[in-house]
C-alpha cells in the first residue's frame, strides 16, 4: 500500500491553468527587493555585498515563475543559495545573509502548490541538499536547525494543503454542474417524451380510422408511428444513463407561468412577490422550465441564507428574442453565508449557459442580493 501511495504521488500531474504572472507578482518581487535594500543600509555584520546581491537576486527573481515553472524556480533559488553558502564556507566569509532571502519559503510553498509529483520530489531534494549546507555556513544551535527544517516543511505542507483544497473545490464544482446537466436532461427528456408519446398515439389512432382512405395515407401514418416510437425508445435509452434509475414523468414540467405559484404572502417571512410581463408565450419548454427552476432556487437561497430578509421580488419579462428573470431580496448588506461562487449558484449558472443564456448573482446595490438570468426564447442546449 505504501508503494502504491508513493507511486500515486510520483505520477501526480501539475494543476491545470495556473494563474499568469500579474501585477501582484511584480509587487511581491519589488517588496522583497526594497526589504533587501533597507537591510543592507541598517544591518551590521552582513556577508560581503557581492554574495548578498547574488543570494537575493537568485531567490527573489524566480518568484516571477513560481507558478508556471515551480521546479525551475526552486532549482535556481536554492541552487544559488547553495553556491553562496559554499563560497562562504570556502572563503571563511563572516556575516549573515539578508532576511529577505526568506522568499525561499514562497518558492517552497509554490513547489507543492503548482508542481507535479516529480517536480515536487526533485525540488524537495534540492531544498534538503541546501539546508545542511547553510547550517554549516551559518552555525546555529540544534533548536534553530530544527526550526529551519520546520519552517520549510510547514511551507511545503501549506502548499500541499492549498492544492488539495483547490482540487476538492474543482471536484465539487464539476459535480454541481453534472447534477444540473442531469436535471436539465431529465426535464428535456420528460418534455420530449410527453410530446412524442402524443404523436405516437395520434398516429396509431389515425392508422385505425384510415382503413377506408387511400393507401398512401396509411403508409404515412405507419411511418409517423414507426419514427415516433423509435425516437422515443432512443431518447429513453440515451438519457436513461443520466436519470439515476428514476421513473419517467410524462407530465409536462413546470413552465414560466407556474412561476406565479411561487408567490407567498402568508404570515411566514419572507414575503414573495411575483410579476410576469412581456411576451411569454411560445417559449421553449426547456427555457420555461429553466426560468421556473432558477426562480425556485433563488427564493430558496434567500430563505436559507439571507439575513433579516422580509421580501423577495421575482420579475419575469419577455420580448421577441429573450426572457429575463430577476430575483431580489432586501436582506442586510452585511456579511452573509452567500457567495457568488457557491455550488448552488454554479449549478444555476450551468443551466443558463447550457441553454445559451447568461447568469449573474451577487450583492445588490445598497442592500440585499440580486440574481439575474437572460435566456433566449428558443434555448440552445449544448
Amino acid at each position: 500500500m505504501a508503494i502504491d501511495a508513493v507511486r500515486s504521488l510520483w505520477v501526480e500531474p501539475s494543476p491545470t491553468n495556473p494563474p499568469p504572472r500579474g501585477p501582484w507578482d511584480w509587487a511581491l518581487v519589488s517588496a522583497f527587493l526594497c526589504w533587501s535594500v533597507v537591510e543592507v543600509v541598517v544591518r551590521q555584520n552582513l556577508a560581503p555585498l557581492p554574495l548578498l546581491v547574488l543570494g537575493t537576486l537568485g531567490v527573489v527573481g524566480p518568484l516571477l515563475w513560481r507558478r508556471t515553472h515551480p521546479l525551475l524556480a526552486v532549482a535556481v533559488g536554492f541552487g544559488t543559495l547553495t553556491i553562496v553558502d559554499v563560497v562562504r564556507i570556502l572563503t571563511d566569509a563572516h556575516g549573515a545573509l539578508l532576511n529577505s532571502t526568506s522568499a525561499a519559503l514562497v518558492l517552497t510553498y509554490s513547489l507543492l502548490r503548482w508542481g507535479s509529483g516529480r517536480e515536487a520530489a526533485g525540488g524537495l531534494g534540492v531544498i534538503l541538499l541546501w539546508l545542511p549546507v547553510t547550517t554549516v555556513a551559518t552555525p546555529t544551535s540544534a533548536a534553530d536547525t530544527v526550526g529551519a527544517y520546520g519552517f520549510f516543511l510547514s511551507a511545503a505542507a501549506l502548499g500541499a494543503a492549498t492544492r488539495y483544497r483547490a482540487r476538492v473545490r474543482l471536484r465539487d464544482i464539476d459535480q454541481a454542474r453534472a447534477r444540473e446537466r442531469e436535471q436539465l436532461a431529465r426535464e428535456l427528456h420528460d418534455t420530449v417524451a410527453h410530446h412524442v408519446s402524443g404523436i405516437a398515439i395520434q398516429a396509431q389512432a389515425g392508422r385505425a380510422v384510415a382503413a377506408s382512405h387511400p393507401e398512401r395515407a396509411v403508409d404515412a401514418l405507419a411511418t409517423i408511428e414507426d419514427a415516433a416510437t423509435r425516437t422515443l425508445t432512443e431518447l429513453r435509452a440515451i438519457v436513461g444513463v443520466l436519470r439515476a434509475s428514476q421513473p419517467t414523468e410524462f407530465a409536462p414540467q413546470p413552465g414560466v407561468l407556474e412561476v406565479e405559484q411561487l408567490a407567498d404572502h402568508g404570515p411566514t417571512r419572507p414575503c414573495v412577490e411575483v410579476t410576469l410581463g412581456g411576451e411569454l408565450g411560445d417559449l421553449s419548454p426547456a427555457v420555461g422550465a429553466a426560468i421556473y427552476r432558477l426562480a425556485q432556487e433563488s427564493i430558496t437561497n434567500a430563505r436559507r441564507h439571507a439575513r433579516h430578509v422580509t421580501r423577495v421580488t421575482v420579475a419575469v419579462t419577455g420580448d421577441t428574442e429573450q426572457v429575463r428573470l430577476t430575483v431580489e431580496d432586501d436582506g442586510s448588506s452585511g456579511p452573509t453565508s452567500r457567495s457568488p461562487h457557491g455550488y448552488g449558484l454554479v449549478g444555476m449558472r450551468e443551466r443558463a449557459t447550457l441553454l445559451g443564456g447568461t447568469f449573474h448573482a451577487g450583492p445588490a446595490v445598497g442592500r440585499g442580493w440580486r440574481v439575474e438570468a437572460n435566456l433566449p426564447r428558443t434555448g440552445t442546449p449544448r
